[in-house]
């Protein structure tokens, strides 16, 4: 697999998406929680996707339950709690593993595309950013603690 392209996802409605459909676009793919101290970076990736939006840019959240049991929701609290107290209005997908042997594919291959610091493939926490190329490659790994305005900078030159 060269690509995201080839991975698909069920959105938060159970709807499978292939992420082919945003072949063209640049993208910030995120694991998210609604429990985790990281929580109000929702805000940050909304205010991001809005901005760039009307340039073929797109957030996909990711939400996941294997750090700290911050996502004890199921995809319809998961939905409400973000529209609710963030105002998400980009693509949110059903909870997945990022990590060990029930990883989703897609998760599998950005992070053996994008290790992360001493090159350890694992996710080490919530919101966790991936940003993909027009193309569908990986072109950085970013940490939880970076905040999606510090990424803005790279996103502009992707577009």
């Amino acid at each position: 697999m060269t690509s995201i392209y080839s991975f698909s996802a069920r959105t938060l409605g159970g709807e499978e998406v292939s992420l082919e459909q945003y072949r063209g676009k640049v993208l910030l793919i995120v694991n998210t929680a609604s429990e985790c101290g990281f929580t109000p970076q929702y805000a940050g990736l909304q205010k991001v996707y809005e901005a760039y939006a009307g340039r073929d840019f797109v957030v996909l959240g990711f939400p996941c339950n294997q750090f700290g049991k911050q996502e004890p929701g199921d995809a319809t609290q998961i939905g409400s709690f973000c529209e609710k107290n963030f105002g998400v209005s980009f693509p949110m997908f059903e909870k997945i593993d990022v990590n060990g042997a029930n990883a989703h594919p897609l998760y599998r291959y950005l992070t053996s595309e994008a290790p992360g610091l001493l090159g350890l493939e694992g996710i080490k926490w919530n919101f966790t950013k991936f940003l993909v190329g027009r193309d569908g490659t990986v072109v950085k790994r970013y940490a939880p603690v970076t905040k999606p305005d510090a990424i803005t900078a790279d996103i502009e030159k992707l577009l």
